[in-house]
Order: structure tokens, then sequence, then C-alpha cells
């Protein structure tokens, strides 16, 4: 009895031994916070590709490893990734290859430097079919409630372009701006609450998403012109579904399909006092995204973006005008996309509910023009802000409205309202302007010197296709001296 104690009391010991010995060095996600660091990392940066033996990927995308945990900032303008150097496969990045180190860190890289042990990794935008060869993705049932808001920051391209490329030339080489440590502003970290509130162009928008619709609320006040309003895509707890099959790099077969019951409603206040008519037009610095997880290995996220246009047109320096509207569109939107065939499928439900064109109302001096356009995109891809790319719906809603001089209309004041909705249909990617001629003349500095030399980057890339969902114009009254609203 004595030494079969013995024996046991040792192999305890050894048990516990080896137990101690497995715990002394935990799994590397472990020791830098476990699971809870890594859905941190993922959640602010995205969630990590992974290899699956149903997706062929392209053979120049470079699968960065450790996905979140793996990148230390990104730049307001989403161009710049700060990535751990030591990072698996980060070594094989390099001009003319396509990053790939989480759902929202997708593209093809321009260039890259070396700062202490990360890597600072230029992007610009890629095609879905750039990243995949082979594969199909599909999901049904994505609810709409609950976004993550990634905010951008001060991003450069929600502000005007520069007045003269001269401060792009080579006088001033735009490597130092893009890519030095510390040059721009990092994006922030996401929040959970639907709302958002940006600048641009000396606007102040708040925006909100998802469950009553997608909106924004828009403030501006240079002295001399005054503008708030506020417009709203409206839909009541919205479902999607999608699919998308590509074969050798081409796509094969696309539908997207949102449900909910789609209106629009729109209010504003605009006024001027000695000032200057203006045209804006620029993109919400503000994702709400819905991450679907990972189909295939790949990570896709369903995401909402808006744009917004405002125009003045006063014929006066002294004058107000003020109204609002609301009207129901859409049981739902969406398209289908096979073999070569497009098809639209939007279920139309058209009804006035409170008339524009009756509240429209001011005290304008000389004639009040007004037009208001706003832009929804609903998007299931990768990547992030202006460089989403995968499958989209984007509806634009354009309100213009006229107010004649109050001064000399015996008879009669001028009143005049248009409203248009358009929708696109699309798969690949859509980016402004401003963005790709930064890009591109950063790219023009590196050639002919880089290898490989990498094009010129496009506005957007893909096969689009678009429908009108709604247009109509009123005019009170209807003499040909009011001529047509704005639109």
């Amino acid at each position: 009895m004595p030494r079969r104690r013995a024996r046991a009391l040792l192999a305890v010991a050894l048990a516990v031994v080896v137990a101690l010995a497995g715990c002394e060095r935990p799994p590397a996600a472990e020791r830098s916070g476990g699971a809870a660091a890594t859905s941190a990392a993922d959640l602010r940066y995205g969630a990590a590709p992974a290899v699956d033996p149903d997706v062929t990927l392209q053979p120049d995308v470079v699968l960065v490893g450790g996905g979140g945990r793996s990148v230390r900032s990104v730049t307001a303008d989403g161009l710049t990734w700060r990535i751990d150097g030591r990072a698996r496969n980060a070594d094989q990045l390099a001009p003319g290859k396509v990053m790939f180190v989480t759902g929202r860190g997708v593209g093809r890289v321009l260039d890259i430097t070396e700062d202490g042990g990360d890597l600072l990794v230029l992007i610009g935008p890629v095609d879905i079919t750039e990243v995949i060869r082979d594969g199909t993705f599909a999901r049904q049932g994505v609810t709409l409630d609950d976004p993550v808001v990634y905010l951008a920051g001060d991003p450069s391209w929600a502000e005007a372009p520069p007045a003269t490329p001269s401060s792009f030339g080579r006088s001033r080489p735009m490597r130092a701006p893009l890519l030095a440590p510390g040059a721009q502003p990092v994006q922030p970290p996401p929040a959970r609450d639907g709302k958002a509130t940006t600048r641009a162009q000396g606007y102040r928008v708040f925006s909100s998403c998802c469950t009553n619709g997608v909106g924004a609320h828009f403030t501006y006040d240079d002295g001399g012109v005054r503008l708030l309003g506020t417009v709203t895509l409206l839909f009541q707890r919205p479902d999607a579904a999608f699919h998308l099959a590509i074969g050798a790099g081409t796509v094969t077969r696309a539908e997207l399909e949102i449900s909910g019951g789609f209106g629009i409603k729109v209010d504003f206040e605009g006024g001027i006092q000695d000032g200057r008519n203006h045209r804006k037009t620029f993109p919400i610095a503000a994702d709400f995204s819905f991450p679907i997880g990972q189909i295939a290995g790949i990570p896709l996220s369903f995401t909402v973006s808006q744009t917004l246009e405002v125009a003045t047109a006063f014929g006066a320096k002294l004058g107000t005008v003020k109204g609002g509207g609301e009207y129901s569109l859409a049981g739902k939107l969406g398209f289908g996309y096979a073999n070569g065939t497009f098809g639209p499928r939007v279920t139309k439900q058209f009804q006035r509910r409170d008339s524009l064109l009756n509240s429209l109302t001011g005290r304008p001096v000389g004639v009040m023009g007004l037009v208001v356009r706003h832009g929804v995109r609903f998007t299931v891809g990768i990547s992030a802000f202006l460089f989403s790319a995968g499958v989209f719906v984007e509806l634009t809603t354009s309100y213009g409205a006229t107010l004649g001089s109050a001064l000399g209309a015996a008879y009669a004041q001028c009143r005049g309202v248009g409203i248009g909705v358009h929708a696109t249909f699309g798969i690949g990617f859509r980016i402004l302007e401003p963005v790709v001629k930064v890009i591109n003349q950063f790219l023009s500095l590196l050639q002919p010197s880089r290898a490989p030399v990498i094009p010129p980057v496009p506005a957007e890339s893909g096969p689009k296709w678009s429908k009108e969902i709604y247009r109509n114009e009123e005019i009170i009254p209807k003499v040909p001296a009011c001529g047509h609203p704005p639109t």
C-alpha cells in the first residue's frame, strides 16, 4: 500500500507539472488579452480572412495573418494602413500586390514603407473580382437593426479638392503627406449607437441608421448663407438577401434584395443675407456596417453609406425659403443578374403623405431656389468607406424647390417643386473624382522608376444599371412666367 500510494502521488505530481508547463506560455491570442482582445481588434479594423477550399483567390492576393490584431492604425482617408511587419506574409507585400488583412483592409498596394517594426502600406481600391477568382457567397435574412458605426474622422476626400493641381506636383512629393508617420489623423474607434456626427466643406452633418430609416441632418452657416435640413430614406426594420457567384474572375450571377417598405422625407430651411450661392457635394464620412461573418473564408459586411449635395440658386441678397414633404415609394429594392441578363426588382408603392409644394413658404425678395440631393448606398462586400466593393444598390433622391419673389406679385407668387428618385444597381466600386485624382497624381510620381507599372485608378469598376423610380414636377400657378423648378 505505501508503494502504491507513492506511485499515485508521483503520478499526480507529474500531471501537475505537465499542466503547469502547458499553462506557462499560453497562445499568442491569449497572451494579448484572449478572445476579448481579438474581438475588439476585429471590431475596429475588420475580421480576418481564412483559407477555404471552396474559394480561389487571385494569384497576387497576399493574406496577411493576424487580422485586426496585426493592424496598428488606419489614416482617416483609409489609404494608409500601419500593420505589424512581423505578421504572417507581411514580407510578401509589394507594390502591385493586393493586401488582404481584414474584411475592411483590402486594397491594391501602391507603395510601402518601413517604420520601425511596422509597415506603412498605401493602398488603392480593388474590384471584388480582383480579389476572388472563384467562389459563391449567399445569405438570406440579413437583419439591419444594430449597425457598427465607423467614423472616418477628418478624411481629405470629405473636403473640397485643391484649387490647382500644382500642390501635388513634383516640387512637392506626395509620399510625405501620405506615408510619413503622424502626418495624417487616424480613424477613431467604432461605436454601436447607430449615430454619427461628421463635418465636411463647412457642413455639420448628424446621420443615423437603421431601424426606421437612414438619414442626415445638416447645417451650414458662413454668415451670408444659412441652411439646415433633414433628408431621410424611410424603412421599417429592413432585411436583405444576396447571392454572388464568381468564376474565373468574372461575375456569373449577382442578386441583392432589400425589403422593408421604402419612403422619402425632407425638411429644409434656407436663407441669404449678402451671401454667395454655392454647390457642395461630399460623402458623409461614416459607414453603418452590419458584419455578416465569414462565408467560405471571406469576411463580408452589409454597409450603408451616404452622400449629400446642396446647391443654392438665390436670385437676391436677402430672403428665406422653407419646406418639407414625405412620400412612400416602394416595398423592396433590388436586382438580379445572371448569364449577361439584368433585371431590376422594385415593387413601387408611391403615395404622397405630405406635399412638399403645399408646405413651401418664405419671404423672398428675389427668386429663392434650392436643390438637395441625398444618396444612400447599400453594399454587400469587402473594404470600407469609398473603396467598398461588391454588390450594391444606390438610391439617389433629388429635391428641388423654387419660391418666386414676394415683391411685385400682386396676383400670385410662383411656387414649384421637383422630385426625382433614381436607382443604380451594380457590381464593383464607385469612388469620388477628388480621391481618384489624389491617388493617380501619386502614382505618376512613382512612374517609370517603379515596377511593375501600376495603371491609373478608375473612378468606378464593374457593370452597373440604372432605373428611374419616381419623377414629378409641380408648379403653382401653372403659367409660363413661373418656369420650372430645379432638380
